[in-house]
């Protein structure tokens, strides 16, 4: 690039204007304009906390909603940030954290129980209390089928070795003792958590 002097004052001219401009104060003034819009942002939206669920970490998460809570209106969630008080992260989230606003709104994310019977090609979608009590009437079933009381010995072991549980890994400790302690109470020997994993 050829720099004749026309434009050599040219160049010199806006460097000189743009250090002064920061020199008299105004230099951070776009900051501060950043700063004063974004309260406004999230104004008049309503604040949960919450548990991130992608990984063992269970970082602490702000979840932002928009609504005017009347009785059959609906809550959107309209922006998502680390919680700077929660002691894991401090505010901080990862790629994946940071992107649970577009899983939230996301056209394929599922967000009722469905159901495929036997022989069919799809899933189609079910009540909660159809779910709930399928689960329920199957675990029974292998339970009452497959429960071990006492082993050759004849000692006592109460064991149910054909059904085994995932834990959720987002779970805080009281959450997880409590999901063992009825895990176990049913006899199941094989229970795992799905932070280890």
């Amino acid at each position: 690039m050829e720099l004749n002097r026309r434009g050599f004052m040219r160049l010199s001219g806006a460097a000189l204007a743009a250090s002064s401009v920061g020199a008299l104060g105004f230099g951070s003034s776009g900051e501060a304009l950043a700063s004063a819009v974004r309260p406004y942002k999230l104004a008049r939206t309503t604040e949960t906390r919450n548990t991130c669920t992608y990984c063992a970490v269970a970082c602490g998460i702000l979840i932002y909603s928009l609504g005017d809570g009347a009785k059959n209106s609906k809550a959107t969630i309209t922006h998502i940030e680390g919680d700077p008080d929660h002691p894991v992260n401090r505010g901080t989230l990862c790629p994946k954290g940071a992107a649970l606003l577009d899983v939230v709104h996301s056209p394929t994310r599922v967000k009722y129980p469905m159901y495929r019977a036997a022989g069919e090609s799809g899933f189609k979608r079910v009540s909660w209390d159809f779910a709930l009590d399928r689960v329920a009437k199957l675990m029974k079933e292998d339970r009452d089928k497959n429960f071990i009381a006492k082993n050759a010995a004849g000692t006592t072991v109460n064991r149910w070795t054909t059904t085994g549980m995932l834990a959720a890994s987002a779970s805080s400790n009281e959450t997880a003792f409590v999901t063992w302690k009825v895990a176990r109470s049913f006899g199941m020997v094989v229970f795992d958590n799905q932070a280890r994993v």
